[in-house]
């Protein structure tokens, strides 16, 4: 692992204030979709809330999930927050969000250059893929890459208004998981119902 990898921000903090004032957007509640793993407990532990769609056993699928939220939600802001090993798995996703470009859609992945599901084994991104820089190749028009919390800051106010893809160097450190609801019926429908759709 590279010697940027081994230090980081702490990721309960830097997502606590990603989603704080989830509110203070246009269109209302910031709708978030959650990686597999780590950003799902991160995002529960900042305060769970129905417009958190949390996936349990999608890997790769974030992106692909928030783009077709945000599709579908033009007027809501919709932030996919996931971690590299997730973001890695969905590569060919950076592509066709740029491609489509929804004017509400932003991506925050959290990098601290590890499958951290799977045992901490070392992730590409600590073994010389740059993700911010894939990003930028794949037709991204903003990619920033934040290493302080004064950086984490200022991209919160950001999010909330423009399309942009973010890389968070995070801290490798093991953080005790916090789960939030993992019934995936449930969960659908109290998305569903947070969006106005009938549940049925």
């Amino acid at each position: 692992m590279s010697a940027a990898m081994t230090q980081g921000l702490d990721r309960r903090a830097v997502v606590a204030e990603l989603l704080r004032e989830p509110g203070d957007c246009p269109g209302g509640q910031l709708l978030v979709v959650t990686g597999l793993g780590s950003t799902t407990y991160d995002a529960g532990a900042a305060g769970d809330r129905p417009e958190n769609f949390y996936l349990w056993g999608a890997m790769g699928g974030a992106a692909m999930i928030g783009l077709g939220v945000a599709l579908a939600q033009p007027e809501r802001r919709v932030l996919v927050l996931t971690g590299d090993g997730e973001a890695l798995m969905g590569m060919g996703a950076l592509s066709t969000l740029s491609a489509r470009a929804p004017g509400n859609l932003a991506m925050v992945v959290m990098d601290n250059g590890q499958f951290g599901e799977t045992g901490h084994q070392a992730s590409h991104t600590a073994l010389g893929t740059d993700l911010a820089a894939v990003a930028a190749a794949c037709g991204w028009k903003t990619v920033l890459t934040c290493t302080t919390m004064e950086e984490v800051a200022a991209l919160r106010m950001r999010l909330r208004h423009e399309v942009i893809f973010a890389v968070i160097r995070i801290s490798p450190a093991d953080v005790p998981r916090f789960l939030p609801p993992r019934d995936a019926a449930a969960l659908s429908v109290r998305f569903r119902q947070a969006l106005g759709i009938p549940a049925d």
